[in-house]
C-alpha cells in the first residue's frame, strides 16, 4: 500500500510507520521522535515492535494543525 492508494472513505484503514511517514512527507525517524514527545498523530501499538496509524487519525491531526497565516501558528 502506498499513500496514493489510501482510501479517504475508510478512516479505519491502518498504515505502517513507513507509509504514515511517507504520507506526511517526513522521515520515519521524525515520526518516531514525535511518538516519544507526544507531538504527532495518535497511533496503535500492535506489539512491542509493530506500530500502526489510522488514516482517520492522521487526517484529523493534520486538519487540527491547519492555519491561515503565520500569526495563527502559536495560538
Amino acid at each position: 500500500m502506498t499513500s496514493d492508494t489510501l482510501q479517504a472513505e475508510n478512516p479505519n484503514q491502518l498504515m505502517k510507520e513507513r507509509e504514515a511517514a511517507s504520507f506526511l512527507c517526513i522521515s520515519q525517524r521524525t515520526l518516531q521522535k514525535w511518538r516519544v514527545t507526544g507531538f504527532g498523530p495518535e497511533y496503535i501499538h500492535i506489539s512491542t515492535r509493530a506500530v500502526r496509524y489510522r488514516y482517520g487519525d492522521i487526517n484529523d491531526w493534520m486538519m487540527d494543525r491547519r492555519v491561515r497565516s503565520t500569526s495563527q501558528y502559536n495560538q
